[in-house]
């Protein structure tokens, strides 16, 4: 029944869907807009519309919401949950509030749990539900975390996740799920990659409905929480506040070797592929490829909003891709690119630095720091590793002597080698085998946690 009428947008970055829903007549709105609204003007221009209004299903913690911005830009509408207290124009919904919407409906249904604002919206055409905006509390499979408040609210939010999981589940088994986290996000952990359900569906198959009491269902969640990037801990509030207007211009400024030498408290990101870093880089820069989980782990590793923040970028990488993807996680203070590159910096009489680049057969394994999450670790590793995460690397307590890292592809595996080379571990490699593939050229078997 809603088929066509609500268009995801996807962020396969942040394992996030926004929705565009036509309205007819060349309006449309839009549920959990971000603020890099590229995306969403792309698939709304494909079909002649225009955003008029823009709902938020919660304070989210993962991304900075566009909803602001379409109202500033396009003169949309802002409606979220009165619950959340936002400090910027908007309509405030409480449990049973309607929007009319000019031939479609959307009802509040207060859902907390994953925040305690946090509501879903139903889809109706006249009586008829089409469908549910569930935002973080029912996923495909799963619903979103309940830890991101303080750890006094974890077991509060979630019981509270429990009430808004059944509420959801008293919905016709036809009715379309358009849930705003999904595989990929930080905010959960679905085992599917599909992005949208029904609610008959999650019924059948999603194991926190199959939870036999409340009890159950709390301890099931918590035993699923991994860790998640510090930035998600103060991006509610600046949602809440309402985050600043992007600046117009989406480029980066040229600067001079010399002015990067003299950019007090400034951080370089080098966003080249990892063997070009390991090839030559500044000494000290951040690596990060730029790919879709650039801005997770930007926000993760660069601690404070406010670092100035100057790129190295090969000619064909794009500017704007890298601008936005450190936008929507909140970092404007964006400084520039380093004219040139590592070539100009080098020609000016600076020093480059290099990581070795290791094949499976090449390395030791109990010198290796395998820097995946600690489930992927758990599912297949070199025996005798190390695990440490990625985001908990700087400072931890490693041992002694020559060190190789290792993920799953080599580009954490070489953030984890600049970050140790800027702690003064200087005898760091990086393996560029991932697990399964150390395996199969070794033939060694991989161990995996009981």
């Amino acid at each position: 029944m809603a088929d066509g009428l609500v268009i995801p947008v996807v962020d396969e970055g942040l394992g996030n869907s926004s929705y565009l829903v036509d309205l007819g007549g060349g309006d449309a709105f839009a549920v959990d807009p971000p603020r890099d609204l590229r995306a969403v003007d792309t698939a709304a221009a494909r079909r002649g519309l225009r955003v008029a209004a823009a709902f938020d299903t919660h304070l989210h913690a993962d991304f900075l919401s566009g909803a602001t911005r379409l109202a500033a830009r396009d003169g949309a509408a802002v409606y979220g949950s009165a619950a959340g207290d936002r400090e910027f124009p908007h309509t405030g919904l409480r449990d049973g509030d309607e929007v009319d919407l000019g031939g479609l409906t959307l009802r509040a249904w207060a859902t907390p749990g994953h925040t305690g604002e946090h509501v879903a919206y139903l889809l109706l055409d006249g009586t008829t539900i089409l469908g549910v905006f569930t935002g973080g509390s029912l996923l495909v499979g799963a619903a979103a975390r309940t830890d991101l408040v303080s750890p006094e609210q974890t077991e509060p939010l979630a019981r509270a996740q429990y009430a808004s999981l059944r509420r959801l589940a008293t919905l016709p088994e036809s009715t379309a799920v358009w849930p705003t986290h999904g595989a990929g996000s930080f905010c959960s952990a679905p085992p599917d990659t599909e992005r949208t359900t029904t609610i008959g569906r999650e019924k059948a198959t999603n194991p926190l409905l199959a939870s036999p009491d409340e009890d159950a269902f709390v301890a099931t969640l918590q035993a699923g929480l991994g860790t998640f990037p510090p930035y998600f801990l103060r991006l509610a509030e600046v949602n809440r506040r309402g985050p600043e207007l992007p600046p117009a211009d989406a480029g980066l400024p040229a600067l001079t070797a010399e002015q990067v030498m003299s950019a007090a408290g400034a951080e370089v990101v080098d966003v080249r592929p990892h063997a070009d870093y390991a090839a030559g880089h500044l000494p000290g820069s951040l690596a990060n490829t730029l790919r879709p989980v650039f801005a997770t782990w930007l926000g993760w590793l660069v601690r404070d909003p406010a670092t100035p923040l100057i790129f190295v970028r090969n000619d064909d990488q794009d500017p704007e891709e890298i601008v936005w993807q450190a936008r929507k996680v909140g970092y404007d203070h964006l400084a520039g690119e380093l004219t040139g590159g590592v070539a100009a910096w080098a020609a000016a009489g600076q020093p480059v630095a290099t990581i070795a680049l290791l094949e499976a057969d090449q390395v030791d394994p109990a010198r290796v720091v395998d820097v995946r999450q600690v489930n992927e670790y758990a599912r297949g590793h070199l025996p005798a590793s190390h695990n440490i995460e990625l985001g908990a690397l700087p400072g931890a307590d490693l041992p002694g002597g020559p060190l190789v890292t290792m993920c799953g592809h080599g580009e954490r595996a070489t953030t984890a080698a600049s970050l140790l080379e800027r702690e003064g571990h200087h005898d760091v490699a990086v393996l560029t085998a991932g697990a399964e593939e150390w395996a199969e050229a070794t033939g060694t078997s991989l161990e995996v946690a009981p």
